[in-house]
């Protein structure tokens, strides 16, 4: 942020550099505004945390109670205060303040990659219920035998595509498989993707001639109306491939009009993607789900779960299982 602030001014003091039009001078501008800000902001809790430590040094040289509670008191605030001030410097992007969805899919791995993705499942949805979010399915497929095949949620709350969105790609479990009767090692692949929930505006245009639309009837529970109608709806995209599917409502109307508004997220995600030209965030969608495109390894056995692109390691399998994922969420923005 600093050193992006310097840039700007050294940029703006150079008479021998010239600005495109007044349209890029006045960006530049308003960046270095911003920039301003949050650099003054930052010194604000810097000189607010010295004065804190210094009383508290004082305090506790003198066993003042009553002036140590006060400046615990002094101290929840100025942490409250910075936990909003983190929320502006971490979710610079435009998307990132809106709800999201969230897909995730078993790969190779049979019944263990499927009982693995409702693993997955849980472990967000125990994340959205400690973190003040809330989240509706709006399409499952179980299994044959154990778990899911794949399953489709909506995460409702500010900044929860900015979130989850490091969480887009290929999560590996190793653990011995309580579905193979010798207890033998086995490696299972899930893929998750987050994309952010978008108005329906004209900047993409959904051609009917374009669609495939399947109904069937939904699986698990939901009803006795939800079961014995086909009210689920299946949508395909059918020039990009992309596939997304509604089974939260009793109407199949309400399920179709659902999967439209899901669509024209996916797709204005992927034609963002695309416009940016950013060919390994547009292939997140497309990777298969193997060996070479993992970003987090979960060795149950080990009790370890490591991310491959930060390092990091935490060796408590049933914490992170239980939504406990903020340490791997905060050390991608910061390892950025």
């Amino acid at each position: 942020m600093l050193v992006r602030f310097n840039e700007i001014n050294s940029l703006l003091s150079n008479k021998d550099y010239s600005f495109e039009s007044f349209l890029d001078y006045d960006k530049i501008l308003i960046e270095k505004s911003i920039l301003l800000k949050k650099i003054s902001k930052c010194d604000y809790f810097f000189n607010e945390l010295t004065d804190i430590l210094d009383f508290y040094n004082l305090c506790k040289s003198d066993q003042d109670l009553d002036l140590l509670n006060n400046l615990l008191f002094n101290f929840k605030k100025i942490e409250s205060e910075f936990l909003d001030f983190e929320k502006e410097i971490i979710f610079i992007s435009d998307r990132d303040h809106m709800d999201a969805f969230l897909e995730i899919n078993s790969g190779s791995g049979g019944v263990d990659a499927q009982d693995w993705c409702s693993i997955l499942l849980k472990m967000y949805t125990s994340w959205v219920n400690k973190n003040g979010f809330s989240y509706i399915i709006d399409a499952i497929s179980y299994g044959d035998i154990s778990g899911i095949k794949n399953v489709s949620i909506r995460i409702i709350g500010k900044y929860a595509f900015g979130f989850l969105k490091g969480e887009s790609g290929v999560h590996r479990l190793v653990r011995k498989s309580p579905f193979d009767s010798n207890n033998k090692r086995h490696t299972s692949f899930s893929s998750v993707f987050v994309y952010p929930i978008l108005e329906c505006d004209s900047s993409v245009k959904i051609f009917d001639c374009d669609l495939k639309i399947e109904t069937f009837r939904s699986s698990g529970a939901g009803g006795q109306h939800v079961n014995t109608t086909d009210s689920a709806v299946r949508m395909t995209h059918l020039p990009t491939k992309l596939v997304v599917q509604c089974q939260s409502e009793r109407s199949q109307h309400k399920n179709k009009a659902q999967a439209l508004k899901q669509l024209h997220s996916k797709l204005k995600e992927y034609y963002f993607l695309e416009e940016k030209k950013n060919k390994e965030a547009c292939e997140k969608n497309k990777l298969s789900i193997s060996w070479g495109n993992q970003i987090r390894s979960y060795f149950f056995d080990k009790c370890i779960i490591k991310d491959l692109r930060t390092n990091l390691e935490i060796y408590n399998v049933d914490l992170v299982l239980n939504g406990y994922l903020d340490p791997f969420i905060y050390s991608l923005f910061y390892f950025k």
